[in-house]
């Protein structure tokens, strides 16, 4: 596992004072901006409004040898405890441009723009592509990156094309939608094209009057109970309740939602180890069919909330200050006063477990900030 933030821009030249961002914080505390909570300061802070403020801080870093790390909406994220030793740079590039395009909407979103806002407004003006993914926190610049998805919808369905400036003097690129290179929870972003560009806009193409997306068995069974017409406004809905039965909705009053959401992806097998999977279930005395699994091309897709459950970790389970939530075995939520080096050894035991049980290897799903090397090494 690659650790984020760790890319170091070449060019050092002294920068003077005058050249420095404006803005630009010492010492500024991270866990506040953070959807866990959890995390030491940033050596340097600056909160950038407009592209040219992001090409300035940018340059100032390379000047300066800063290693620069890009923050959102502060989820799926954990940072250590020591914080980030080089420049955080806070992404709050706002505003929305709508082109229409036949039955379509081309909707340029501005790489700060609050996720959810995004979707509820799409959803308000009848365009389908975005209702599935109500309630995800963070800011739309980050929804290409990890290629955010949730009850069978995801952002690469959409994606025209993504705004983006080089980290390393090479100007901004606009990046097709073949060129993102989109697969489950992946793009170049978290590939090849790694730390080397900060997104400042992304642009969707949303269906006017298109009906929802309904793929993912546990949002239609909702809805059939509870009746009704399932357009795009009743489906967001349903898709925000089940969220806050698990605890995915931010609530400053539940700490169940003091999380990074799910924490590790669902992993996906090779057709050649099912048959060995479904063995070492068995051998568990737990039935083979019990085990959730779902198509996924020529392989299966698994869920790792139950791996994790029949491993022996129960919803509830603490470790120290930290823990898994109560309402759901896939987040890891901030009890209070948690830090990353519990989070880190959590998350060591869990995957552990699950691959001495049942022989996967759980990957996941946020970025590790600040820490020298991989945390989660040790753990094979």
């Amino acid at each position: 596992m690659a650790v984020a933030g760790a890319y170091t821009p070449a060019r050092m030249s002294g920068a003077t004072e005058r050249s420095r961002p404006r803005g630009l914080r010492e010492r500024v505390p991270l866990a506040p901006l953070t959807t866990i909570g959890i995390g030491g300061p940033a050596r340097w802070f600056v909160e950038a409004s407009t592209a040219e403020d992001v090409e300035q801080v940018l340059t100032w870093a390379a000047d300066e040898g800063q290693p620069t790390f890009v923050l959102g909406g502060g989820s799926n994220l954990l940072i250590a405890d020591a914080g980030f030793p080089g420049l955080v740079l806070r992404v709050a590039l706002r505003g929305v441009e709508e082109e229409s395009a036949g039955d379509a909407v081309i909707l340029r979103a501005a790489a700060g723009e609050p996720w959810d806002a995004l979707v509820e407004r799409t959803v308000a003006a009848r365009l389908g592509g975005f209702e599935c993914l109500s309630g995800i926190p963070g800011c739309a610049g980050a929804t290409p990156i990890q290629n955010v998805g949730a009850y069978g919808q995801e952002v690469a369905e959409t994606i025209v094309e993504v705004d983006a400036l080089s980290r390393c003097g090479a100007g901004p690129r606009r990046f097709t939608a073949e060129e993102c290179g989109f697969a489950y929870r992946d793009s170049v972003w978290k590939r090849e094209e790694r730390d080397r560009w900060v997104i400042t806009a992304v642009a969707f193409r949303l269906r006017r009057e298109a009906p929802p997306a309904l793929r993912y068995a546990e949002l239609v069974r909702h809805l059939e109970a509870a009746g009704g017409e399932a357009d795009l406004a009743r489906v967001r809905e349903v898709v925000l309740a089940l969220r806050r039965r698990k605890g995915m909705v931010l609530d400053p009053n539940d700490e169940d939602t003091r999380s990074d959401g799910s924490f590790f992806m669902n992993p996906v097998v090779p057709a050649a180890a099912l048959d060995g999977l479904l063995e070492r279930v068995a051998a568990r005395g737990v039935a083979p069919e019990s085990l959730p699994r779902y198509p996924a091309g020529e392989a299966t897709k698994l869920s790792a909330a139950w791996l994790i459950e029949q491993a022996g970790f129960h919803k509830g389970h603490t470790h120290g200050n930290v823990g898994i939530s109560s309402k759901h075995a896939l987040a890891i939520v901030n009890r209070g006063g948690g830090t990353a080096r519990e989070v880190v050894e959590l998350v060591r035991e869990i995957r552990a477990r699950v691959e001495e049980a049942f022989g996967v290897l759980l990957v996941p799903e946020p970025n590790f900030i600040g820490f020298a090397a991989d945390p989660l090494a040790a753990a094979g």
